[in-house]
């Protein structure tokens, strides 16, 4: 029938830190659907990792909207994929070097696309601060390697802060990275597409702290977003064209947003990608699309294409040798 709503599936919650940010993405998500289109069903994922797991054939496809670990990685994308149900944005290896920070910039580094200088520690390793700091310089970043919504980075000045840091990063992550500071404006630009994917008007986070914390994004309404970012037009198709680099280059499909740092001599610098962006009501992807022409029912509806049309091209792949 023509007119048969699709079943869609909602998933949201889970075991990672970023689970609060996840019910807030997920409501918006509910509300911005068309009811004309779609039957909704939210299905919450436990802090404890718990959900029905035998339903999931009964859609048509599912949006996941879980942030961090145990969703944004690879690990959801992965259980998907087995269960052979269509799914919202990045697969697997795009999700997991995603949300690895430390993979994510090597493989940057690897394209051509210009970074930041970084360390990445493991459990166990030696840390040196001066000699890190030598190699980095003051102030740094300490950051777990996977992890988003700024969940357990510091801002270090000295070595007893930079002690504290290191402890605090590792209590959510086994592999923390260690950033330069880079002086420059906090640009954003929104991805959306599978093998042609298009770039937003990029926007400009305007914390009102000392960095964009999760207390910056989620908390204090003193930050602000500028949207369009007030940026000359090369600097504007710079970014765009680098926001698309760097989603092909990381493997990623659907969606993902870009940021960057912009220095005041015009250098632009990936920060990092984030695969399953915010939906909150202040989340900068939505608004980067709305911004771009694409009002949130659009955009979720463009976002469901494509996840059946990548699952159309891949069922079509042969699994067996003659």
């Amino acid at each position: 029938m023509a007119n048969k709503k699709l079943k869609i599936g909602v998933l949201f919650g889970g075991k990672s830190a970023e689970h609060e940010v996840s019910l807030l993405s997920a409501h918006n998500v509910i509300n911005g659907l068309d009811k004309t289109r779609y039957q909704i069903t939210p299905i919450k994922i436990n802090k404890d990792g718990k959900f029905d797991f035998n339903n999931l054939k009964n859609f048509d496809v599912i949006f996941p909207v879980m942030h961090g670990p145990f969703g944004e990685d690879g690990s959801m994308q992965g259980l998907l994929k087995l269960a052979g149900v269509p799914f919202v944005g990045p697969s697997v290896l795009g999700s997991a070097v995603g949300m690895d920070k430390d993979v994510m910039k090597r493989l940057l580094r690897d394209a051509g696309i210009p970074i930041g200088r970084f360390i990445a520690l493991k459990e166990g390793d030696l840390i040196n601060f001066n000699k890190i700091k030598k190699e980095l310089g003051l102030p740094m970043f300490i950051k777990p390697a996977n992890m988003g919504s700024s969940v357990g980075i510091s801002k270090v000045r000295n070595e007893k802060e930079f002690k504290k840091g290191i402890v605090g990063a590792f209590k959510f992550d086994r592999k923390i990275i260690i950033e330069e500071f880079i002086q420059g404006r906090e640009i954003e630009c929104a991805l959306l597409g599978n093998d042609m994917p298009m770039a937003s008007v990029p926007g400009e986070i305007i914390a009102n702290q000392d960095f964009y914390s999760y207390d910056a994004k989620y908390i204090d309404t003193g930050s602000k977003s500028v949207i369009p970012a007030q940026i000359d037009k090369k600097t504007t198709k710079k970014i765009q064209e680098l926001a698309i680099r760097t989603f092909q280059a990381l493997n990623c499909e659907g969606m993902s947003r870009v940021d960057f740092f912009l220095k005041k001599n015009g250098t632009v610098l990936v920060n990092e990608i984030n695969t399953i962006p915010g939906f909150t009501n202040i989340s900068m992807y939505p608004k980067l699309w709305e911004a771009s022409g694409i009002p949130v029912p659009k955009l979720l509806d463009r976002l469901i294409e494509l996840a059946i049309e990548r699952f159309e091209k891949e069922k079509k792949l042969k699994t067996t040798v003659e």
